[in-house]
């Protein structure tokens, strides 16, 4: 067992031990999070849905993220993290919800938002949503992608009840 996929597994039977259902709003990892908790047996008891938002227009078509957002902080910022979270959690069953959005290159980074730059946010029903940000090394888009995937794995296990905040 991989150790994304010993995450995984921690992740789903948290969420089963807190009632909680599940929901991804992913752009750069284009559903990772999503296929990482679903290779899980079981997985279906605690995964709503996941939504692949790769576009601007489809963060703000599915997701409720709002133009103005995107045009002042731009698609890889905190705010988007922020709204991609609120507005999957809004548009599911779910009573937590991880967002990922970031730059996994090998090009669109720049001096302000390098490549290996990830916001995640993690929206929990009832409470303030949570956002922050990594920047992973530069070791390839694959690298990036899997890094992503474990660090909002980690996140989302810490934001379920009885776990530390993240």
């Amino acid at each position: 067992m991989t150790d994304i996929s010993a995450l995984a597994v921690r992740f789903i039977a948290e969420c089963r031990a807190a009632g909680f259902m599940a929901v991804t709003a992913e752009s750069c990892t284009g559903g990772m999070i999503a296929v990482a908790i679903t290779d899980i047996s079981g997985s279906s008891a605690v995964l709503d849905r996941g939504f692949v938002t790769y576009s601007n227009e489809a963060k703000m078509e599915v997701l409720g993220v709002s133009v103005d957002t995107l045009a002042t902080h731009g698609a890889v910022s905190e705010q988007t993290a922020r709204e991609m979270a609120a507005g999957a959690l809004a548009k599911s069953r779910a009573s937590i919800a991880l967002s990922v959005t970031g730059i996994a290159g090998p090009g669109g980074g720049t001096a302000q938002k390098p490549v290996g730059l990830v916001w995640f946010g993690v929206a929990v029903e009832g409470r303030p949503i949570e956002a922050t940000s990594r920047i992973f090394e530069d070791r390839g888009r694959a690298f990036i992608r899997t890094e992503t995937v474990r660090t909002a794995l980690e996140l989302g296990i810490a934001a379920l009840p009885g776990q530390a905040t993240p």
